[in-house]
């Protein structure tokens, strides 16, 4: 039965953490982001995000977007500098041509910081990317 399911591999779509300059605020922000490198457009992206450690635990954040068109990115949410201390966790489901995929992505505890900073793909940002 569950075992019959088949749920396709993932690729080319990315969550990045990055940080960027807030000019109405003055401040530097975190924020993520998801990344469709792919040459299709995904549809229907469900992301259900959320810290965690062992004592202490975020409360469930969930997203939509209908569409995010082939070689581009959207905005998830703003993240607050002391989640960055927690596991953060990224859910992502979306159809491609009626399939559907899922795929878990995570950035431990106090790896999204300053000093891990790269280039991003699709973006002119740097940030912290997971595959």
């Amino acid at each position: 039965m569950k075992k019959d399911i088949k749920i396709p591999e993932v690729t080319d779509v990315y969550v990045a953490v990055t940080n960027e300059y807030n000019d109405i605020y003055k401040t530097h922000d975190w924020n993520a982001y998801i990344i469709n490198d792919k040459d299709v457009a995904l549809e229907m992206v469900l992301i259900m995000s959320r810290g965690f450690s062992e004592t202490k635990a975020t409360s469930t954040m969930r997203h939509k977007l209908d569409k995010l068109p082939a070689k581009s990115y959207a905005k998830i949410e703003l993240m607050q500098e002391e989640i960055l201390a927690l596991n953060n966790e990224f859910k992502v489901t979306f159809f491609e041509d009626n399939k559907m995929f899922d795929k878990t992505y995570v950035f431990r505890k106090n790896t999204i910081n300053t000093k891990a900073l790269q280039a991003i793909p699709l973006m002119e940002a740097r940030g912290v990317l997971v595959r």
